[in-house]
């Protein structure tokens, strides 16, 4: 099994890479890929099981995007093939139409998402989040730190569905988005550490039969942090 990690050089804020790590140790044969940004994407040219991407910096992201940009037709392949791509924090930012700064200047995406960014430099937004993963019975915890929202109407193919906390905005409860087996999302966490069945659906869309690492004091972790998170004294604005 082979994993791509994209610019994790880079693209590796909030401890993200840990999503990663944590597959590594779970899965008995697997190859992790780093790409750096002076490499050619290993997808271009070889058959990967998964596609990883996490957050970045504000500038960092259109240096991605020109990166990237050669590539956008075989990312779109990957989607429509059904691999498994995650993308975490704002790097979902990056395939959307594009990324409006303040004053209204906007940077041209990848284009691949129905989508559009704005930001707030002068204000991070941060919170919990708690909802349900679309079309599964699995629930899903994890937080957000952001400059940015997204716009647009994800409500045919979200990644998640708040229960409580927002969605791609404020006004929205559709957090992120899927395509098939592609899901773009702002939370971070690393979500596939603090949410151990996800991570094992993920697993199983890569054709792998999911046996964690720690599993049983991972579940255990969930299910407290669960009861935190469903607490209605529990502040989700933080």
């Amino acid at each position: 099994m082979k994993i791509e990690v994209l610019f994790p050089e880079v693209c590796n804020l909030y401890g993200d890479l840990f999503n990663i790590k944590y597959l590594k140790k779970s899965l008995e044969e697997v190859e992790v890929i780093e790409t750096a940004l002076t490499d050619e994407p290993a997808f271009e040219k070889q058959n990967i099981d998964m596609l990883y991407m996490g957050p970045m910096t504000e500038n960092m992201q259109l240096v991605v995007i020109k990166k990237l940009l050669p590539y956008k037709e075989k990312i779109e392949k990957l989607i429509q093939e059904g691999k498994v791509i995650l993308f975490t924090g704002n790097s979902m930012e990056v395939l959307e139409n594009y990324i409006e700064d303040e004053d209204g200047t906007k940077h041209k995406g990848l284009g691949i998402l129905d989508l559009y960014a704005k930001k707030d430099m002068m204000h991070r937004f941060n919170s919990l989040f708690l909802g349900t993963v679309k079309d599964e019975e699995i629930k899903i915890m994890g937080h957000k730190a952001t400059f940015s929202f997204s716009y647009g109407d994800n409500e045919k193919n979200y990644a998640f569905k708040a229960i409580r906390g927002i969605g791609i905005n404020k006004e929205s409860k559709f957090e992120g988005v899927r395509i098939n087996n592609f899901f773009g999302t702002y939370l971070i966490g690393p979500i596939l550490v603090i949410n151990p069945d996800f991570t094992k659906y993920l697993i199983k869309l890569m054709g792998e039969m999911p046996k964690l690492a720690y599993e049983d004091k991972a579940e255990e972790c969930y299910k407290i942090r669960l009861a935190e998170f469903e607490k209605d004294t529990t502040n989700y604005l933080q």
